[in-house]
């Protein structure tokens, strides 16, 4: 596993690995985010809380959950509303160590238009 932690420790993370990569968005909430996403099934990640240490935003036709923080404010991650739509879950990576992520390929989706993956930045030597 792999652990991080939201600025003021009172939220972990636990990922079953690393990413192979990280896709940066630009639609309005991810833009203004500034987060990095990587996928995982809801059942592969372990949040750990301190009671009421976590917040929900409702967004997009209700059809997502994003956590946050409610002391620090930093975002942890999306979920799905509805578990019937899917179970994947976004993961802010930049909760976590970039050393101990290692390398990882950004990949940058248009999320404002047409929802595409445009860009792939290979990661850095």
């Amino acid at each position: 596993m792999i652990s991080g932690s939201c600025h003021c420790g009172a939220v972990h993370v636990e990922i079953p690995r690393r990413p192979p990569s990280v896709t940066n968005c630009n639609c309005s909430i991810c833009r203004r985010y500034g987060v990095l996403w990587a996928y995982y099934q809801a059942k592969d990640v372990r949040v750990i809380a301190k009671p009421g240490a976590m917040q929900t935003y409702r967004w997009g036709r209700n059809a997502l959950d994003f956590v946050r923080c409610s002391n620090c404010g930093c975002l942890i991650n999306w979920q799905r509303v509805d578990p019937s739509k899917g179970t994947r879950m976004g993961v802010n990576m930049r909760n976590f160590d970039p050393l101990m992520l290692g390398p990882v390929r950004i990949k940058l989706l248009d999320g404002a238009a047409s929802m595409d993956y445009v860009v792939v930045e290979a990661p850095p030597p």
